[in-house]
Parts: structure tokens; C-alpha cells; sequence
């Protein structure tokens, strides 16, 4: 309480607790409240202590209108400070403007926002191309598709990107530079040079308007950033030249070009978070890579825990989809030698490499889905749980040989991811090192393995597919609700 006390009596806001986003809904009588909550994150915005100085009783109102997100700011307070020395009142609406959080449109009268939210009411649909439908067990959802090239794809997109640093640990604009510097001319001008390397996809909640049942009305749920980088395939040998071979013309579709696509930014609100739709909107956006004959592989930047969980349980339903990975098991006809060359631990397949290529999941995510599978084939009495009422049976000899190759499959990627490492250390250390971790990876997967099939059993009981006939939208999301944030990182490295 005296710290709640000196805070307001020194004009110290918390920066979290002051903001509030709103979601409005118009209507020919007004706008209606649909939710509010507070971002997770302000620091990036107001500094790193997340303090706004010089106001008493503050108060943001971030609003949204609902379905174009057009947003509107309001500062209330019972006191504005004077300035203490070097210390002014921290000017909202500029921190705002200067930093691209929001356009100038967020800053006009609140009439002018109220009255256009009135005329608009649901004479609106979103920009781009709406690309799948979704029936979901709480109502109907769409998703539209569009290039960050397209001028009405870019103003939605420029009204939304504020969620990115309020709910993404270290997220950061699209095109933002990270050495700019605020005080210089045009420092955080953003730069879209490369936009048309950039998809948006779009989610939305959908309903009948009561204004006209002909039409719908659209609700913001969330949003997906994609990044186009060119793929450079293996070398082969060169085809023979011809003699009609000419240089591509000026014109070309860089679009057509071989590439591997990148998830950069993931965000679902929080009203909607905890039903599912981080997964329709990741299903939804990976088949349609996965389809993509440009696409040679689908893959995520830094994703954090939360958004791994997500990931992991969809692309396992996915796989599980796939004959050639249901066939893969382990190779319990082998011997482990004491010494020499690993025999193949995995049976059922030839080539994995070509079927990692076929599903175009990137390899260290396609490792750890196939061992997540292989460890859900082991034995009860030696399968990893969560669980510590089952009534395990003794493991038999057989049991402890699977259970010593579901192993040694786990320290061999472990060992090729930090082998620079490893190396580093004496051999003793090394295997206690690699025992270590291979315990922590038994528990992930074990948690894992739980949730997704609790989520299996909860999706088989309320179905939702998309109206197209693509493959089945599976609700798959985490624990917690869904896997939901993601930061932007464009790099080859």
C-alpha cells in the first residue's frame, strides 16, 4: 500500500495498469463494449521500468473498433504534475505517434470516431482474400489472406501492429530498424521496401448483422505475419544449356521462385484466447504452405514455450495424417553395439529425409515431432508420464530395449545440436550432461503427449472443418489456451 501510495503521490503510473484495450462493437445506437484487458507489455513503448511520470489517477483508453480496428486514444487524470527540473509529464500522444504504435487516426475527436463507428455499423469486410470459413463449437470464424503490398491489407495491419510489443516479449514492428534512434528525423520510420515479401493472415469471428441478416458482421480475433525468403536448393548437376535459354525478362514473379517461408508474428487477443483458434489459425495458414508448390519449407522464428506447445500438437495431428510417419517405429531388431557405428534405430522407412521434405516442416522440428511419436509407441512400463497414480507393470527385457533406443535416438540430435559445446568437456561429463537433458526432454514430451491427447478426445466430440473440404481444422491448443505470441526476426542465421 505505500508503495501503491508514493507511486501516486510522486505521478508515477504503472504503465500496464493504465492502459486499457478495448474492443467496441459499432451499431446504429453506438458502440458496444465486446471486452477489455491489459497488455502484458509496455516497455518497449514507455521505457523499461513500464512508468508513465506526471499524471495523477491515469488513465488510457485504447479503443478499437471492432471489425477494421480503427482505434481511438483517450488520456483522463484528476492531476497533471508540473515539470520537476529535466523531468516533464510524459507527452502520450507523441510517445505514440514517434514511435509508429499507432496511426494518426487513433488521436482524433472522440465524436468523429463514435459517429463513423455509427455510419459504418457492418457495411465493412476485411481486406484481402477471405480463404477459409471455420465452424467452430462457439461460432462461425473466417480468415482472409492478403500481401502487405496491398494499401488496404497495409492500414489494417498498421492499426493492429501495437499488440505485437503489448503482448509479445521482445516483438518489434515489421520493418522496424533495431539501431533507430527516436530523436533523429525519421528514425522509427518504418521501412516496407520489402512488403511484397510479406503475407498477412487475418481471423475473425463472424456473425449474421442485425442490421441486414445478409450480411455479416466481423470480429477481430487475431493475426499471423509471413515472410517469403528465397530456398536455395541442393546443387545437382546442371542441366545442359540450350540454346534458346534466355535471361528472364524485367517483369519477372519473384512470387514464383522457390522459397521457404517463415511464421514471424502470432497473436490472438486474450478475449479469445483459450479456444482453440491459436490452432485453426496456424492449421489453417500451414496448410496452405504446405500446398504451396513455391513453398519447399514451413518455418517459425524463435517461437517461446507457449507458441512451441501450439506448434508441436498441431503439426504431430498433422503428421499422424501422413501414412509414411504412421509406418515409422523403431527398429527393435537391432543390436546396440558397445562400441562403433549406430545401427538404424528406425524402422518403417527409407528415406526420412525425403518424408521430412514431402511434409516441409523444418528439420529440427520434424526430429522432435518423430520423437514425441516414437515415445508415445514405447511400452507403459517404460513410456515417460506425467501421471503418478497409473499402475505401471514391470518393464521386461524387451520393454528396457525400446526404452534404451527411444533414447539413443534423443542424445543423437541433442548431440548434434550442441556438439560445439559438448566437445569442450570430458567425456564423463558429457554423458552426465546428455543424461540431464534427455530427462527434461522425457518430461516436455510426457506433458506434451498428455495435452494432446486430452485436446484429441475434446476435438473428436466437438468437430470443426472448414467449408472447402481441406484437411480437418484439429483444436489442439495448449493448456494454457493457446500458443499465442510470437516475436519478429528476419534472419538466414
Amino acid at each position: 500500500l505505500r508503495c501503491q501510495f508514493l507511486t501516486r503521490s510522486t505521478g508515477l503510473a504503472n504503465a500496464n495498469d493504465a492502459l486499457q484495450v478495448s474492443l467496441v462493437a459499432p451499431s446504429s445506437s453506438g458502440l458496444k463494449s465486446i471486452a477489455t484487458f491489459n497488455p502484458k507489455f509496455t516497455y518497449s513503448i514507455f521505457g523499461e521500468e513500464e512508468k508513465i511520470f506526471g499524471y495523477k489517477d491515469l488513465k488510457i483508453s485504447l479503443r478499437f473498433r471492432a471489425n477494421d480496428m480503427r482505434p481511438h486514444l483517450k488520456t483522463t487524470y484528476s492531476k497533471k504534475f508540473k515539470p520537476a527540473g529535466d523531468a516533464e509529464p510524459t507527452d502520450i500522444p507523441s510517445v505514440l505517434i514517434e514511435g509508429n504504435h499507432l496511426p494518426r487516426v487513433a488521436f482524433t475527436k472522440e465524436s468523429d470516431f463514435e459517429e463513423s463507428s455509427r455510419q459504418l455499423v457492418d457495411n465493412w469486410s476485411p481486406p484481402g482474400t477471405r480463404h477459409a470459413v471455420i465452424d467452430g463449437h462457439d461460432g462461425k470464424y473466417e480468415i482472409w489472406r492478403g500481401s502487405l503490398k496491398d494499401r488496404a491489407v497495409q492500414q489494417l495491419h498498421s492499426r493492429v501492429q501495437i499488440f505485437v510489443p503489448l503482448f509479445i516479449e521482445g516483438g518489434s514492428y515489421i520493418g522496424q530498424r533495431p539501431d533507430a534512434d527516436p530523436s533523429e528525423s525519421g528514425g522509427t520510420e518504418l521501412d516496407l521496401s520489402d512488403a511484397d515479401r510479406w503475407t498477412i493472415f487475418f481471423m475473425y469471428k463472424t456473425r449474421p448483422s442485425t442490421e441486414d441478416p445478409k450480411r455479416s458482421s466481423y470480429t477481430f480475433v487475431g493475426y499471423s505475419t509471413i515472410y517469403r525468403f528465397y530456398y536455395f536448393q541442393p546443387s545437382t548437376p546442371p542441366p545442359s544449356p540450350k540454346e534458346d535459354w534466355e535471361l528472364p525478362k524485367g517483369d519477372f514473379d519473384l512470387a514464383k521462385l522457390p522459397c521457404r517461408t517463415r511464421l514471424s508474428q502470432f497473436v490472438i487477443l486474450p478475449p479469445f484466447q483459450g479456444k482453440g483458434n491459436g490452432a485453426k489459425l496456424y492449421n489453417t495458414i500451414f496448410d496452405y504452405y504446405y500446398q504451396h508448390p513455391q513453398t519447399h519449407e514451413f518455418t517459425v522464428e524463435d517461437p517461446n514455450e507457449a507458441f512451441d506447445d501450439l506448434r508441436d500438437a498441431c503439426d504431430l495431428a498433422f503428421l499422424r495424417t501422413i501414412p509414411g510417419f504412421n509406418k515409422l517405429r523403431l527398429n527393435t531388431s537391432v543390436t546396440l553395439p558397445k562400441s562403433g557405428p549406430v545401427p538404424k534405430l528406425i524402422a518403417g522407412g527409407e528415406d526420412i529425409e525425403a518424408l521430412r521434405l514431402e511434409t516441409k516442416i523444418a528439420p529440427r522440428q520434424f526430429a522432435r515431432v518423430l520423437e514425441m511419436h516414437l515415445m508415445s509407441q514405447l511400452p507403459a512400463s517404460v513410456r515417460p508420464s506425467m501421471s503418478l497414480e497409473d499402475d505401471v507393470p514391470s518393464p521386461t527385457t524387451s520393454d528396457k530395449h525400446q526404452e534404451r533406443l527411444w533414447a539413443l535416438i534423443v542424445k543423437q540430435r541433442l548431440y548434434r545440436h550442441n556438439k560445439d559445446l559438448l566437445s569442450q568437456i570430458d567425456t564423463q561429463e558429457r554423458i552426465e550432461k546428455l543424461q540431464e537433458t534427455l530427462g527434461s526432454v522425457e518430461l516436455e514430451y510426457a506433458r506434451l503427449l498428455a495435452a494432446f491427447d486430452r485436446a484429441q478426445k475434446h476435438s473428436q466430440a466437438q468437430s470443426s472443418k472448414t467449408t472447402n473440404g481441406k484437411r480437418k481444422v484439429q483444436d489442439v491448443s495448449s493448456e494454457d489456451g493457446d500458443a499465442l505470441y510470437k516475436k519478429v526476426k528476419v534472419s538466414e542465421s
